[in-house]
């Protein structure tokens, strides 16, 4: 199993998680999807996720902050969390995980800290 599959898998064991993706936000392109739900297209989640990445970035720079410290963002939606995770390491420059919850089963926090497991395994 690919390193991106057992990550994957392991983000998708959270208790109200959706889908979830690993994206190259300079590409806009996911590298690995897998959700259970056929009416998430993780496919456009990815690629409007990557706008919202790039925009955080951009105001990083603007403030004179380093990439790297940008830790998550969390979207909330009605119904849904989205937590988006750079990648920090220098192997995974222009990555991010895109994880999409449940809003009513999961807990944002538990997400972010298994998002930081994940992102040291890769």
């Amino acid at each position: 199993m690919s390193a991106i599959q057992f990550a994957l898998n392991r983000a998708m064991r959270l208790d109200g998680a959706l889908g979830v993706a690993i994206v190259d936000y300079l590409s806009r392109m996911p590298l690995g999807t897998l959700s259970h739900r056929k009416d998430l297209d993780l496919n456009r989640v990815a690629h409007s996720g990557t706008d919202v990445v790039r925009a955080h970035l951009s105001a990083l720079d603007l403030m004179g902050r380093k990439p790297e410290q940008l830790e998550d963002i969390l979207v909330t939606l009605d119904s849904e969390y989205h937590v988006l995770r750079p990648l920090t390491r220098r192997t995974h420059e222009g990555l991010f995980l895109l994880l999409v919850l449940d809003r009513e089963r999961a807990e944002p926090d538990t997400a972010r800290q298994e998002l930081r497991e994940i992102e040291n395994l890769l």
